[in-house]
């Protein structure tokens, strides 16, 4: 039975990542990471005919990749949580028409993998589900057109902009078995430091992840050096140095903070300014990169907390604060058999 303790969930029985995949365009594919995606490609549209549309197709050949690796069939799947930036969810929601599963979308902006790990384990470790695949996406071009103005208009981007990834990353969940444990998950409380401006979303969610973090180490009564590395998604370099300072403020000195933004490009060779952001990126970056690391035994015990930025076109132009909110699990590397 799970445990409460404030605002985090103790799992008893811990659930599992049975597997993962990581999908990404062309800038992707110029990075850093480029070798841990399980699938690149130079067009970012992906063969579609539009850039809403290859955001689609980019969430639904992670979640058959995922299942690939798994050697599951897509009608063993009882629920797939995913999310993503387009309005109404709808890159999720028509890559599910196609899938086929029964379907709950998830709106977190960027912290929706981390929401999804979240809710997909809870679920699981309550005996609801046995099949879950969490999800989330991102494309570049589409978010440009949604949130900014369209690329054509050749708008200079500032230093504390950073770039959204155009990338997929899927998990399938189950209530136990081999993978990687799913051992504690946080759900964040919003904050708004009042910020306004929608080229500094690392700004806006630093905050966030700094009161999440704080809220998991109260609950739980751990400390930051206990783990092998505290990712956040995805606040930039901006964002990174502002949640070191809040994390300092309390007295907490973290030495062994990722940010899944920070390491998805290359800052000085890619004109990313900031770093990278969007559901893709922390998705892709976890699927690739953290959950490998965990499946070969290099890094044991990890943080996985994502942030996310609750604007909309709407409220932007009303001149509102962005709201932003984190989420958090603690990862746990597979048992060796003794």
């Amino acid at each position: 039975m799970t445990v409460r303790c404030g605002d985090t969930l103790l799992f008893q029985t811990l659930p599992v990542i049975a597997a993962g995949a990581a999908v990404g365009g062309k800038k992707e594919s110029e990075g850093p990471l480029a070798a841990e995606f399980d699938e690149l490609s130079a067009d970012n549209r992906f063969g579609q005919s539009s850039w809403e549309a290859a955001e689609k197709y980019l969430q639904l050949r992670a979640a058959r990749l995922c299942l690939q690796k798994a050697a599951l069939p897509q009608e063993k799947v009882q629920l797939a949580l995913a999310g993503d930036l387009q309005a109404q969810c709808t890159a999720s929601s028509y890559a599910m028409r196609e899938l086929g599963v029964p379907f709950a979308g998830l709106f977190g902006a960027c912290s929706t993998m981390a929401e999804g790990l979240a809710l997909g384990a809870a679920l699981c470790e309550g005996g609801a589900v046995r099949n879950l695949l969490a999800m989330a996406s991102s494309h570049f071009c589409a978010a440009e057109r949604q949130f900014r103005t369209p690329l054509s208009y050749g708008a200079v981007r500032t230093p504390t902009a950073q770039w959204t990834a155009t990338a997929a990353g899927c998990c399938l969940l189950q209530p136990q078995g081999e993978g990687i444990g799913i051992a504690a998950a946080t759900f964040g409380r919003v904050q708004d430091y009042q910020v306004k401006d929608i080229n500094n979303m690392g700004a806006a969610m630093a905050p966030a992840a700094a009161s999440t973090l704080l809220h998991y180490f109260k609950d739980t009564g751990t400390e930051p050096q206990e783990f092998d590395c505290i990712y956040t998604g995805d606040l930039g370099q901006v964002g990174s140095q502002l949640l070191r300072e809040l994390l300092a403020a309390e007295g907490l000195l973290i030495k062994n903070h990722v940010d899944c933004g920070c390491i998805l490009f290359d800052a000085n060779e890619q004109s990313v300014k900031s770093g990278g952001s969007g559901p893709g990126c922390c998705a892709a970056v976890l699927c690739g990169h953290i959950l490998p690391r965990l499946r070969r035994g290099s890094q044991k015990r990890v943080l996985f907390t994502a942030t996310g930025a609750l604007m909309s076109q709407t409220t932007f132009l009303q001149k509102e604060t962005i709201p932003a909110v984190a989420h958090l699990v603690e990862l746990r590397a597979p048992e060796k058999e003794k």
